[in-house]
């Protein structure tokens, strides 16, 4: 299983932003294990921006090379990552649920809506870091940063300016 807990840094709908997401990648490197892209990027799949970065493809990224999802293991749970536009998550998670689950995943983090969150639903934990250009619902432009120690996972949200957003962060238990 490796280490005791892992760290994942979780941005989505940067769209075209560069020097900001250079800005938190240079913040955040030497403390996360990887990192993160839920799409709308608007760069392409090779930029040095994204370099750094497992990412999946938006609805905005025309002609990306990226992939519409990703899987990856984190301490030994499932994370699934997606973009959220082909499962229709600005009406509903239900679809998002069922793919999570079909992939057998703990986690499933997506943007699209812009807007950030961490809830357990069903025992997956859903996580939406917001958008770190055009935040829908509240004023602060986010991204979030995931912590898993044993079976506890921690989702603690910050601004672009690496500043916390202690209401929306959480702590939950995993399965």
């Amino acid at each position: 299983m490796g280490r005791v807990f892992m760290n994942v840094l979780i941005m989505s709908d940067s769209h075209g932003l560069t020097a900001e997401i250079e800005d938190i990648k240079n913040r955040h490197k030497t403390e996360v294990d990887f990192m993160l892209h839920c799409g709308d990027s608007e760069l392409p799949a090779d930029s040095k921006e994204l370099s750094s970065f497992k990412g999946v493809k938006g609805n905005c990224d025309f002609g990306s090379e990226l992939p519409n999802e990703i899987i990856v293991d984190v301490n030994g749970f499932i994370l699934y990552m997606t973009h959220g536009h082909l499962y229709n998550v600005k009406a509903t998670l239900m679809n998002l649920k069922y793919r999570a689950l079909e992939k057998k995943a703990n986690i499933a983090c997506f943007g699209h809506s812009h807007i950030a969150g961490a809830e357990m639903i069903d025992g997956i934990l859903f996580i939406n870091p917001g958008s770190i250009r055009l935040p829908a619902m509240r004023r602060q432009k986010t991204y979030a940063i995931l912590t898993i120690e044993k079976n506890t996972a921690k989702v603690t949200f910050y601004e672009v300016n690496g500043q916390k957003v202690e209401e929306l962060s959480q702590q939950v238990t995993l399965n």
